[in-house]
């Protein structure tokens, strides 16, 4: 069972360790950041809407594409990593949120 994939629920996780599913290995990805999104006056409301960013290692740097990622506290999930910056020493992921509140 995995928890709700909130800012709020990230949020109480923040700079903990989650583990990638990368082939036969799992790689660390350190929660380093969750940024709000603050909406506009004429955007639609009722959204959830916010990003998350890892730091990984420097090597391997992963594409973008859906990863599994694994937390001791939130459980397995599905994201969509996307590669922001980095070199050898690290790399730093985002992942972006954007979906209707229930």
């Amino acid at each position: 069972m995995s928890a709700e994939l909130t800012e709020r629920e990230f949020s109480k996780h923040l700079n903990s360790q989650f583990r990638l599913k990368v082939k036969n290995h799992d790689l660390p990805l350190q929660l380093v950041e969750v940024k709000p999104y603050l909406a506009q006056e004429n955007e639609q409301q009722g959204l959830e809407r916010f990003s998350v960013f890892f730091e990984g290692p420097g090597d391997p740097l992963l594409p973008q594409r859906v990863y599994r990622l694994a937390h001791d506290r939130m459980g397995d999930f599905d994201l969509f990593l996307v590669p922001i910056s980095g070199d050898h020493r690290g790399y730093r992921y985002e992942a972006v949120f954007n979906y209707h509140k229930e």
